[in-house]
């Protein structure tokens, strides 16, 4: 596991275990969020999804990484380890 500063400009750790990669936030931050989670709508969940979802593929791209779309046929080898 590997720990480095957070690069979107907050006061949050990020960590690297394998393949993944988590935010380190206090427990009372994780409640917090975990209790606005219980109280919102399918809607706005969904729609934090989305935002959230958006705001990772920018960041996969400010990183260089490709930005464009790919052929299914390249997308499913890659998902699938090569299968």
């Amino acid at each position: 596991m590997s720990e480095w500063p957070a690069e979107c400009g907050d006061d949050h750790d990020v960590i690297h275990l394998g393949d993944e990669t988590a935010v380190v936030v206090p427990l009372h931050e994780y409640s917090m969020l975990a209790a606005l989670r219980k109280r919102a709508s399918a809607e706005e969940i969904a729609e934090a999804e989305t935002d959230a979802a958006i705001a990772e593929h920018e960041a996969w791209k400010a990183a260089g990484r490709p930005g464009g779309t790919i052929p299914h046929e390249v997308a499913m080898t890659e998902l699938l380890g090569g299968q």
